[in-house]
């Protein structure tokens, strides 16, 4: 097991909330959600890592991995305790970190991710992976793209879906299989109880893989917990509906 120093920025001034993008992405997920957060909070983002400007030794990496280079993020702040909240892989990385580090964490957001998969649903992901595999990355995004976003948004935003694409093709290829298998494999409804933390679960009203059944089935896990469902989007809401979920995170934190 190694730790890697992975590339971190901090913005803004309060209480501190650490945001930890999803597969194939980087800190830039959060760009149109940080600007409102920085005028209430610190707010750290970073690069997972082997993806942005975070290096990568082995490429074999696992959940507990990615946990202490969070926890290597916090330590670099100096960031006693703060809110932790991810998108997608980082809906997991998130209460993995409040799991192992409790004393280090006020809140958990758990945004676009999934726990409670059906055998249907975990056949779904690998089938992915195998695409991955077998077809390459770029054939299989084609796929992906319309399970992230909806088609009015890919038709009035190309430049934002394209630099959102390109941004997966650019990741090492082993990386993005890694993270996409750590992904697949994570299953969280076991241990969500063991949080005893406020928990906000938050996906789209049309995300097909992380589910509002899914985020229902987990909020119900957590003793004191939120669930919030953004109407009408799919997978990629961080670009998608920025404001919502920023707006929903401050209120979230806000009545803890």
């Amino acid at each position: 097991m190694s730790i890697i120093d992975c590339n971190f920025s901090v913005t803004g001034s309060g209480p501190a909330i650490f945001l930890t993008h999803g597969v194939g992405g980087a800190e830039d997920a959060w760009r149109f959600i940080t600007p409102k957060l920085k005028s209430m909070f610190t707010v750290v983002t970073y690069d997972l890592r082997g993806h942005g400007k975070s290096p990568v030794d082995n490429k074999d990496f696992n959940l507990d991995d990615l946990v202490l280079d969070l926890e290597r993020v916090r330590e670099k702040t100096n960031i006693q305790k703060a809110h932790f909240m991810g998108h997608s892989l980082g809906g997991m990385i998130a209460p993995a970190y409040a799991k192992k580090f409790p004393e280090r964490v006020l809140s958990v957001g758990l945004l676009s991710t999934v726990a409670g998969r059906s055998d249907k649903d975990k056949q779904k992901v690998w089938s992915v992976i195998s695409d991955l595999k077998d077809k390459g990355v770029e054939q299989t995004l084609k796929n992906l793209t319309n399970r992230w976003f909806t088609d009015n948004f890919i038709e009035k935003n190309p430049d934002l879906v394209s630099r959102r694409l390109k941004q997966v093709i650019d990741t090492d290829k082993d990386v993005f299989i890694n993270v996409f298998k750590i992904y697949a494999e994570t299953e969280m409804i076991s241990w969500l109880k063991d949080i005893k933390k406020p928990c906000l679960f938050m996906t789209g009203e049309n995300d097909s893989g992380c589910t509002p059944s899914h985020n229902k089935k987990m909020s119900n896990e957590v003793k004191d917990s939120k669930l919030v469902i953004i109407p009408d989007v799919k997978h990629s809401f961080l670009i998608e509906a920025p404001e919502q979920i920023a707006n929903n995170l401050i209120e979230f934190i806000e009545n803890i």
